[in-house]
């Protein structure tokens, strides 16, 4: 019998909530690992994760790291991103990020597995792990696009804020529980940390996700309009984004108009479609009140997809409601998947 080939594997940001489900997913898929190399700041190392029932010391990240590694999977921000990946590749590493560092550069692949898995093909070192609401939108949208064209999409999100990071989630968490014992609350985190005004987040809804662009599209609306073109190979795509914050932890859910270039279509024609997309779980029984929340998405890697209906006066337009973990399909899970796909295509520099 053939004995299985290992590899070695970094995780960059291992101690951040996307990291620790990477390390996670990593034991569950049984990834065929001979050592595993967790990297953090110098202010993180020095933890102990747990993996296969042994303690790993994480270690600050360096050039050095990357030694002999196989394949790193970096989720730990754009500026660090920026720092190693290109230093892991030197050293013979293909590099999995999940940061918007690369995203739209030509020759970085932006990959959904179940959207564009060939393009893996094209990498140079480093693949692109696609924004969290993105990557559930078109994993939803490339069996429609396939079978009956696109022509527009409409999206309005309504995302959860562990997407904001641990600190964001926190803050929920405590104005909430403030507010309901009629205390004050100073918001300091949402909706962007960096930005100069902050506002409550419980009980409350934001429209402001990422910063602003001069043309009053936050980044993070013109990530989905710009990936979903990159991603779908339609770089005309009608898109347009409007990205809201909701104080929920866990899940995004997206309210999505399409125009599909076929006419006569009918929304069974569309659960069809969808019934049988990969990746894709169909919640859609309106008589007896069958769909998606973030609640019921929550844990499962799976992109679920409820209340199609057509558009009451355009023949070719439809609505759909698109929920997924962002921390799992939105983040770790679409990461672990892409190096599932490089192992299986042979795709390594080495």
């Amino acid at each position: 019998m053939t004995k299985e080939k290992l590899y070695n594997v970094a995780v960059v940001g291992a101690t951040g909530a996307v990291g620790q489900k990477i390390v996670k997913l990593l034991e569950e898929r049984k990834f065929p690992i001979n050592k595993l190399k967790l990297l953090s700041s110098k202010r993180s190392s020095g933890t102990n994760i747990t993996f296969k029932e042994q303690e790993i010391i994480v270690e600050e990240a360096t050039n050095d790291s990357f030694e002999d590694i196989d394949i790193a999977l970096f989720s730990a921000g754009g500026a660090v991103s920026k720092q190693f990946a290109p230093e892991a590749v030197k050293r013979g590493a293909v590099v999995v990020d999940n940061t918007s560092a690369f995203r739209m550069d030509d020759g970085v692949p932006l990959v959904v597995p179940e959207v564009n898995e060939d393009d893996l093909a094209s990498h140079n070192g480093i693949i692109a792990n696609p924004n969290c609401s993105t990557i559930q939108m078109v994993a939803a949208l490339k069996p429609l696009k396939d079978a009956f064209g696109l022509n527009k999409v409409i999206v309005s999100t309504y995302q959860a804020v562990s997407g904001a990071g641990n600190q964001a989630v926190e803050e929920l968490r405590t104005q909430a529980e403030k507010l309901l014992r009629n205390e004050e609350i100073v918001p300091g985190i949402l909706p962007v940390k960096s930005d100069k005004n902050h506002y409550p987040i419980a009980f409350n809804a934001l429209p402001q996700i990422d910063l602003f662009d001069e043309n009053g599209y936050t980044f993070e609306e013109m990530k989905m309009i710009n990936e979903t073109r990159k991603i779908l190979h339609e770089p005309n795509l009608k898109v347009s984004a409007t990205c809201v914050r909701l104080p929920f932890f866990t899940s995004h859910a997206e309210s999505v108009y399409i125009e599909v270039e076929k006419e006569g279509l009918t929304t069974e024609d569309l659960w069809k479609v969808l019934d049988h997309a990969e990746g894709i779980i169909l919640q859609d029984d309106p008589t007896n009140q069958v769909y998606p929340t973030p609640q019921s998405a929550a844990g499962k890697k799976e992109v679920f997809v409820g209340r199609v209906r057509k558009d009451l006066d355009e023949d070719k337009g439809f609505h759909l409601w698109i929920v997924s973990d962002n921390l799992l399909k939105g983040a770790a899970w679409n990461t672990v998947q892409i190096a599932e796909r490089i192992l299986k295509k042979n795709l390594l520099l080495k």
